[in-house]
């Protein structure tokens, strides 16, 4: 790739936007590190009240226009303005487009020539139903029938093994989808733990639990030595198909043995009501908190006072989030179910993978009862984490860049 070379990225949100998440995140980093590397990057994204209509954010430029369904004719239109210089991307018209189909694609490699590269992070069988009867069928019919013909001689990106065997189940040719892992930000220098304490260094990664710092602060500011609560967290979206109601009720469930036990649920989204609504239905809303969206400095130091991170999504394309609870040795339980979790957790080495709530509830159990094994599961993720980086997400895709510029890959 050379410095000419003009990157258009496409994604229904951004991560400023209230619903934005992990895929969104996935994207703007790669945007980011191509930029750095010397690439012209724009990003076509949705609109959002309080959002500029156009910033530059890590040397990528952020377009926004339309709303949750009206920005992938605005895009497409804005594409096709731009093949007669026109428009708000003028005459910049981009050699090589990467379409983000988060249920269903912009079809973007119907309004340009340039090569258009398919990032899919999972596929969304399981969540369409949300959308309604009617719409959720149209939905999947989109994403599952007309997609792969549309694109049958694009590439595509995926962020893991059982994501790809997704693909391949649509029709998609497994010798044009590539696997590009997630990378993982560094932690801020400027967090630490409540207490006061550095965040672990990957240099202290084969250091043994009694390394460990023993105290923290609780809710109420005060310090308690290694008696103290135990802490879960959930740092997620707040939407259905997150299930963060099972992690509600693994608090339900321990709270008998366990009175002390609190939960931290880090993230903000639409469904947010309704999960502090069941909180109380269950009697546990003395013991969760809900911290709704946070700065990075603040995700980091709730991630790193946490014993276990509980992750009950129905789906995960990989699962951004177990790396970040890594990060500080924080293990993380999801569910086998989810697909991309199998690669994400190493089952009994960096978490647990389970299946269905009462499992979930028990190795939740386990590990607050045995901190030792919670301690080794915490040491192999962050080592497992340490491995994965933004650079070598980006890696991938300018391979991928140069592979269909080179073939001129186009479904005309």
């Amino acid at each position: 790739m050379t410095e000419a070379t003009h990157a258009l990225l496409l994604c229904w949100r951004d991560t400023t936007h209230p619903q934005g998440g992990g895929s969104e995140r996935y994207l703007e980093r790669v945007g980011a590190e191509l930029a750095a590397r010397g690439m012209r990057v724009t990003l076509l994204t949705a609109s959002h009240d309080g959002a500029d209509a156009e910033e530059s954010r890590d040397g990528v430029r952020i377009l926004r226009a339309g709303g949750r369904l009206s920005v992938y004719p605005r895009a497409v239109a804005t594409i096709l303005a731009a093949r007669i210089g026109r428009g708000r991307l003028g005459t910049s018209a981009p050699d090589v487009i990467v379409d983000t189909q988060n249920g269903i694609p912009f079809f973007a490699t119907l309004a340009s020539p340039a090569p258009t590269v398919v990032l899919v992070h999972h596929c969304h069988r399981e969540q369409w139903p949300v959308a309604g009867r009617w719409l959720g069928r149209f939905g999947w019919f989109l994403e599952s029938r007309v997609s792969p013909r549309v694109h049958r001689r694009n590439r595509y990106v995926t962020v893991s093994g059982p994501s790809a065997a997704e693909l391949s189940a649509l029709g998609v040719d497994s010798d044009r989808i590539t696997v590009i892992r997630n990378g993982v930000d560094p932690v801020p220098a400027t967090a630490a733990t409540p207490s006061g304490v550095a965040l672990p260094d990957v240099s202290l990664l084969d250091a043994s639990p009694s390394d460990e710092p023993t105290t923290d602060v609780s809710a109420s500011g005060a310090t308690s030595g290694t008696d103290r609560a135990p802490r879960l967290c959930v740092l997620s979206r707040l939407v259905p198909h997150k299930q963060v109601e099972d992690a509600l009720a693994v608090v339900a469930e321990l709270r008998h043995s366990r009175p002390e036990l609190t939960l931290d649920v880090i993230g903000g989204g639409w469904w947010a009501d309704e999960l502090r609504n069941h909180a109380r239905e269950l009697g546990v809303e003395r013991q969760v908190t809900f911290h709704g969206h946070v700065d990075e400095q603040r995700k980091h130091e709730l991630l790193a006072r946490a014993d276990v991170h509980l992750m009950p999504s129905r789906k995960e394309g990989w699962g951004l989030a177990v790396m970040e609870a890594a990060q500080h040795r924080v293990p993380t339980i999801g569910y086998r179910s989810s697909v991309g979790l199998v690669e994400s957790i190493d089952d009994d080495e960096t978490g647990l993978l389970v299946d269905g709530v009462d499992e979930l509830a028990s190795a939740t159990r386990k590990l607050i009862d045995n901190p030792e094994e919670a301690a080794r599961l915490g040491r192999a993720a962050q080592a497992k984490a340490s491995r994965y980086s933004w650079s070598a997400t980006a890696d991938g895709f300018i391979a991928v860049f140069d592979d269909v510029r080179r073939a001129g890959t186009s479904p005309r």
